[in-house]
């Protein structure tokens, strides 16, 4: 085949040139710029930039509600330590955006199994707050479960991925082992919502690791049997669920959530003018999107979810022409995390899906889950990289290829 020659000429002559070019930092970063999905970080960057702007309008609500009638912290305190929390999200990203693809499975797979460690030692050691067990302080305080989603998507995608090698590996009942073990650890802190977030993402993964239909449907039918079974065995999914159906402190806390997202209309009563959101707890955390509706308007809430589907649609849309399978896994299972939990929050905050605790993804405020959620960014950044020049060589050679074929 004569036509692979320049191809393989072309790869070569790129060889050379970056052979004149020393490895310097800014030779590497040239190379960060161009092969990077820069449509996916612009909107990332965005989306960010909002959360700055939501949580300086919610954190007066939550830091009179906290100081007391002593008033020991200021108005925007909330909002100085998310902008930390984002600078160093930020590093975070980019640093994980720079690794290479073989980097980021063996880098999710020591991470899942740190993380899984630390989950375990959650009801040994963790810290109580609100009534929860989630966090570990050593010296910091951080949440475990949080480092630990990305980390699964990505360990998951990489069991489920081994069918390609041998058909007759039992890579569900590894997975649904694993899932097991997170799930039954997480409903001891108890945090019901992230237990369903897993599930979820693992759910993800074995349809497009080519789960038989059949087995879903059996998979539907136990997820059904273990919701009832929750309910009526497990105290906080039975307080959560009848709370949601109507009465007690949860649902009078969803329902002023929700009045407080319609109050300001569709284009709001402006930055530090809501007068609902001083009611509500949690305000810079789990009911942003309420605080956003109120000061800022409906309008700006449906642009949020425009742009949570812009992201998930340019990931997907950067996968079509991918054919590594734990790479599509692992995309997958990180946007349908990102978008699951995007979701799951925005569908609390209109009084349509039960409290779970949830905080919206680059939005709300948070040190675990601000760094977490830009750790996952940064993987799928540096999974979806993409060569200009190769790409359009490979391109260009198909093309080829099947017009010799039609002649």
């Amino acid at each position: 085949m004569t036509l692979a020659r320049p191809y393989v000429s072309r790869q070569g002559d790129l060889r050379q040139r970056g052979a004149q070019f020393p490895n310097t930092r800014k030779r590497r970063l040239q190379i960060w710029w161009r092969e990077i999905d820069r449509v996916l970080l612009s909107l990332v960057l965005l989306l960010m930039a909002i959360g700055s702007v939501a949580v300086a309008a919610s954190s007066p609500a939550s830091a009179r509600r906290l100081s007391g009638a002593a008033g020991t912290l200021p108005d925007l305190y909330f909002f100085w330590l998310h902008l930390r929390f984002q600078l160093l999200g930020l590093m975070v990203l980019f640093v994980t955006s720079l690794m290479p693809r073989e980097w980021v499975r063996r880098g999710g797979i020591l991470l899942a199994a740190a993380m899984f460690l630390a989950l375990c030692l959650v009801p040994i050691i963790g810290t109580e707050v609100n009534g929860a067990r989630r966090w570990i302080n050593i010296g910091m305080s951080f949440q475990p479960s949080e480092f630990l989603k990305p980390a699964f998507a990505v360990l998951c995608a990489w069991i489920l991925s081994w069918r390609v090698r041998d058909p007759e590996l039992p890579v569900i009942p590894i997975s649904v082992a694993l899932l097991a073990a997170i799930i039954t650890l997480l409903m001891m802190q108890p945090n019901l919502g992230e237990a369903i977030l897993f599930a979820g993402v693992w759910f993800v993964l074995a349809m497009l690791a080519g789960l038989p239909l059949q087995r879903i449907a059996i998979l539907v039918g136990g997820g059904t049997a273990c919701i009832a079974l929750a309910y009526m065995f497990y105290d906080n999914a039975r307080h959560r669920i009848d709370s949601f159906l109507g009465g007690g402190t949860a649902f009078d806390q969803v329902d002023l959530a929700s009045r407080t997202l319609l109050a300001g209309g569709w284009t709001g009563s402006g930055l530090w003018l809501g007068t609902q959101k001083m009611r509500l707890p949690e305000a810079h955390t789990d009911y942003i999107f309420s605080v956003i509706g109120e000061e800022f308007g409906l309008l700006v809430c449906g642009l949020i979810v425009v742009l949570y589907l812009a992201i998930v649609l340019r990931i997907f849309v950067r996968l079509l022409s991918e054919d590594n399978l734990f790479i599509i896994l692992s995309a997958a299972g990180l946007t349908a995390l990102f978008g699951g939990q995007a979701f799951i929050n925005i569908m609390v905050n209109l009084q349509l899906f039960p409290s779970k605790g949830t905080t919206l993804p680059l939005i709300s405020y948070g040190g675990s889950s601000t760094i977490a959620q830009c750790f996952a960014i940064g993987l799928l950044l540096a999974i979806t990289r993409r060569n200009p020049y190769l790409q359009r060589e490979k391109f260009d050679l198909r093309n080829a290829l099947e017009k010799e074929a039609g002649q």
